[in-house]
């Protein structure tokens, strides 16, 4: 009796095998490769308003002020979260920069830098850079962790970016988030 069961539990398993084609294998494993990441052209945005700056907190140790431009917020299909810093001294001088982050690997990119007359200069140096925990000036380590990458996944859209940074803000004055 066990050697008829055990025949009948094999003949489905070798039918199947027989008729498996496998040149269908090739395309199955091809279908979930992982493609080679590229990265899209970076769009300069619109020089950043007053009234779109949204601040972040970086650190006490830091006598300077961070804001990121809500209009220049972007998640392209390459999962780049792009944006315009702007970094005020305690003089008040302002130092603007757009840039970009990779979440997946933990990088983020300078692609140009704001001039004070609103329009911009192309970044000479523009290499990804790993982000690290520093002690003064960790905004790229605050941005990453706190709006950008939470959970080290890019968020799912801009909107969500922006609702995360207006949180933040609202807790850095001393509000709730929700």
């Amino acid at each position: 009796m066990k050697k008829r069961f055990l025949l009948l539990c094999m003949l489905p398993v070798t039918s199947l095998a027989a008729g498996f084609d496998q040149s269908s294998w090739g395309k199955f494993e091809h279908d979930f490769e992982e493609k080679p990441w590229v990265e899209m052209a970076a769009q300069l945005p619109l020089a950043p308003k007053a009234e779109n700056l949204l601040p972040f907190y970086v650190s006490a140790t830091t006598d300077n002020r961070f804001f990121i431009d809500s209009a220049s917020v972007t998640l392209g299909e390459d999962k780049v979260v792009r944006y315009t810093l702007v970094i005020e001294s305690a003089t008040g001088a302002n130092n603007i920069s757009y840039e970009g982050m990779r979440c997946s690997s933990g990088e983020f990119k300078r692609y140009a830098f704001g001039r004070n007359d609103g329009s911009w200069s192309k970044a000479r140096n523009t290499k990804w850079e790993q982000i690290s925990y520093k002690d003064v000036n960790r905004h790229h380590h605050m941005l990453q962790d706190d709006f950008f990458c939470p959970n080290g996944t890019a968020v799912t859209s801009r909107e969500e970016a922006i609702k995360t940074l207006k949180a933040g803000a609202r807790l850095s004055a001393g509000g709730t988030a929700w």
